[in-house]
């Protein structure tokens, strides 16, 4: 054999190697992310970069994920869903839309992301948290006399008639979180009487939870009701902003992350889901300036999240307002004793 066949030789076998690392790392997962745009756009890429594996992915508040799963039950075609509110996750779990996973890394999580598995039978993880609270404009509530909101009692003074922006409870994992969190500290009755004086100062109820953040930052409004890290992230951009949980007491999140039941693409969305939830994954969110307290605690998170030790945070019931009847209970409640007044 002539040194020239057998370098050819040594060349054919390269690529084939080659070839065959890339096939074997190819493949392709189909996600829905409920988190913020810039951490689903960050995530699918470096994943994708890393892996070789192909994210085909779209964005959508949890409320319309959940709808969409329900849609797609007799034939899915989403194999992982992840980020945004846990609520929608426990009952698209308790409608036998998604798959049991336990990860063998359970010990990298803090004890709120773990219990979100034993709630739900290893179908919902917990992915991050955070707690709701008020944003507001420094330029603009000055510039109209308005008081610094501190309390929920606060934000029902008519001084705030049509200065205050906050999500629907029907497209929003973030409104009902701040539905549900309401129920739980003022006792159901007395929740939906102050959610019928709040309306009266409503200017608007967006479709995504992530809207107000933007919306306060921008000076389009006064104040928002959302997740605190929104409108912090929106302040370390240089923006007037700033932020408080309401003195009360506020309730909190948990993000979920889980594989879809009948997924397609079964090997590779556990790929996606553990990167997801490994240091590399968790740290994307800060670098998307998503200020979200990450679930994994092997890594030193970024000194910009606003941590929640000091906030005085409500028993949330996450089993019970996590069930599709509740939801659907006070959802329509809601539509009837406080959307349907006039503003």
């Amino acid at each position: 054999m002539t040194m020239k066949m057998s370098l050819r030789g040594l060349v054919a076998g390269l690529l084939w190697t080659v070839a065959g690392t890339a096939m074997a790392q190819s493949g392709t997962v189909t996600a829905i992310c409920s988190t913020d745009q810039s951490w689903c756009e960050l995530a699918a890429r470096d994943f994708q970069a890393a892996t070789g594996i192909r994210v085909q992915q779209v964005r959508k508040a949890t409320g319309e994920a959940l709808a969409q799963l329900r849609a797609e039950a007799a034939n899915p075609k989403t194999d992982l869903w992840w980020g945004g509110t846990g609520d929608p996750f426990l009952q698209a779990a308790e409608a036998g839309l998604l798959e049991p996973y336990r990860p063998t890394y359970l010990n990298d999580l803090h004890g709120w992301a773990v219990r979100q598995y034993a709630m739900s039978g290893n179908m919902v993880g917990g992915f991050y948290t955070s707690a709701i609270g008020f944003g507001w404009n420094d330029e603009v509530v000055r510039k109209k006399k308005l008081p610094v909101p501190r309390c929920w009692a606060d934000l029902i003074d008519p001084k705030y008639k049509g200065e205050i922006e906050t999500s629907h409870p029907a497209s929003s994992g973030t409104a009902y979180t701040i539905l549900a969190g309401l129920v739980q500290l003022m006792g159901e009755d007395a929740a939906f009487d102050y959610l019928k004086k709040l309306h009266r100062n409503i200017t608007q109820y967006t479709r995504s939870g992530t809207a107000q953040a933007k919306s306060v930052a921008k000076g389009e409004v006064a104040v928002g009701v959302s997740f605190i890290f929104g409108f912090e992230n929106e302040r370390q951009q240089g923006f007037p902003v700033h932020s408080a949980a309401p003195c009360e007491g506020t309730s909190y999140e948990v993000g979920g992350i889980a594989l879809i039941k009948g997924a397609r693409n079964r090997d590779a969305a556990i790929k996606y889901y553990d990167w997801l939830m490994s240091p590399a994954g968790q740290s994307i969110g800060a670098k998307a300036n998503s200020l979200q307290v990450p679930a994994n605690k092997t890594f030193k998170p970024d000194p910009r999240i606003p941590l929640i030790d000091n906030v005085r945070l409500i028993k949330y019931d996450f089993e019970k307002y996590g069930r599709a009847v509740e939801r659907r209970r006070l959802i329509d409640r809601w539509e009837k004793d406080v959307n349907s007044l006039p503003r």
